[in-house]
């Protein structure tokens, strides 16, 4: 297929299996591709996707860009009317908002993030990773995904809101509920479901809020109602960043340490260098989210007359940042499809760039940093059982559906 006859859809078997062939093509194209179905022009070059997300006249909410008919129209003809919580809570959060009112939100929960203070949760992210492998040790075949991986970000993110263990299983659910229904597929059934857990993660929370009240602990969730007592954030900025932090605490990390344990067996000399120098893993784990980046696309409004690659754009044009195929772009790195964990630079953009970087980048590396050294140090063999790996369709996320391994112990 030549570059012009190129046709991008990413729910296709052929994308879903391998989305680096088409972003290929996407970066030999001089200018941005415009995808129809989300009315977007699609970046997938590294210098102009980093420059992109610093440049602040690039937007992510519609507030700052449209009038209020217009983003009604546009709600409507994305399919995003006619569900009040979810517009409430989950389609204008922190992660939405730009300008003063982001700073706002981020202010009030960026210390709870810094790199400092994640490291105080190491001790508890190690002892329930190993209350996790120890039963799987002993079972010796399981889904590394569903039985393991998926447990521990919901955890892990939940401690530090401060809700109840046993919670975490259904916590899961809403989120990916809610959150599915951010991609191209926005069907009838998809915004009931993503309501409806909304809905009841609302419910959730403001009970949970309600608990707090003159009994504050040190969590995340304390933090926000003290903020809210303060008048910095309303109940609204309260619980739909509480929702935010626990969809940015679950299913990309979940999605990467799937994907970065299949390549490490799909590469056992690189498993074995783990094995005899784990002071190779934060390496290991910079590689895993460049290599196959769990969240590959984010969207941007232009807020003022632009050119991007000799193409005009004007105010109120979406482009979509194609971190996954920013992250393949040989300008960026040699040898882009070589998964190599000693590459030397690790300016990918897995993370985001600018005002939007992801505030638990840093927990999320601790995740897989306290994972995969508990996997090298107590197996001595991992091996993968499925033949063939089934990856998820869509464009915003980029994860395995399943993964079968067998571990032998240390």
């Amino acid at each position: 297929m030549s570059v012009d006859e190129l046709v991008f859809d990413p729910y296709s078997d052929a994308f879903t299996a391998d989305p680096y062939s088409t972003y290929a093509q996407l970066r030999a194209r001089s200018q941005p591709t415009y995808f129809a179905p989300m009315d977007i022009y699609l970046l997938p070059w590294y210098e102009v996707v980093d420059a992109a997300a610093r440049d602040g006249r690039m937007h992510r909410g519609a507030e700052s860009i449209f009038s209020e008919t217009t983003r009604a129209q546009e709600q409507r003809r994305n399919n995003w009317h006619d569900m009040p919580n979810h517009e409430r809570f989950v389609q204008y959060n922190l992660l939405e908002q730009d300008g003063a009112n982001h700073r706002k939100l981020r202010l009030v929960v960026m210390q709870t993030f810094t790199r400092t203070m994640v490291a105080r949760h190491r001790l508890m992210i190690q002892t329930y990773v190993d209350e996790l492998l120890s039963p799987l040790l002993e079972k010796g075949t399981f889904d590394f995904i569903e039985d393991f991986a998926c447990h521990i970000p919901g955890h892990v993110i939940g401690r530090l809101l401060g809700l109840p263990s046993q919670d975490c299983g259904q916590l899961r659910q809403w989120v990916e509920d809610m959150v599915r229904f951010f991609d191209v597929d926005r069907s009838a059934a998809k915004k009931a479901l993503a309501e409806s857990a909304t809905t009841e993660l609302y419910h959730y929370l403001r009970d949970e809020i309600r608990s707090r009240k003159g009994t504050r602990g040190p969590d995340l969730l304390s933090t926000l109602v003290d903020a809210k007592d303060r008048g910095t954030i309303d109940e609204t900025e309260l619980i739909a960043t509480a929702m935010l932090i626990l969809a940015a605490g679950h299913g990309s990390t979940i999605d990467v340490m799937g994907t970065g344990l299949s390549h490490l067996l799909s590469h056992p000399d690189q498993l074995a260098s783990l094995r005899r120098d784990p002071t190779l893993i934060p390496s290991a784990i910079q590689e895993m989210f460049r290599y196959e980046t769990p969240l590959p696309f984010f969207h941007r409004y232009v807020s003022e007359p632009m050119v991007i690659r000799g193409m005009t754009f004007k105010p109120g044009q979406k482009v979509g940042l194609l971190y996954g195929a920013a992250n393949r772009d040989p300008a960026f790195v040699e040898n882009p499809d070589t998964f190599n964990i000693r590459r030397p630079t690790h300016r990918h953009l897995a993370f985001g760039r600018g005002a939007h970087l992801c505030l638990g980048n840093h927990l999320s590396r601790l995740d897989m940093e306290v994972i995969f050294e508990t996997l090298v140090k107590q197996t001595r063999d991992i091996e993968r059982v499925d033949s063939h790996l089934q990856y998820r369709p869509g464009l915003s996320t980029r994860g395995l559906t399943h993964l079968s391994v067998t571990l032998s112990p240390a």
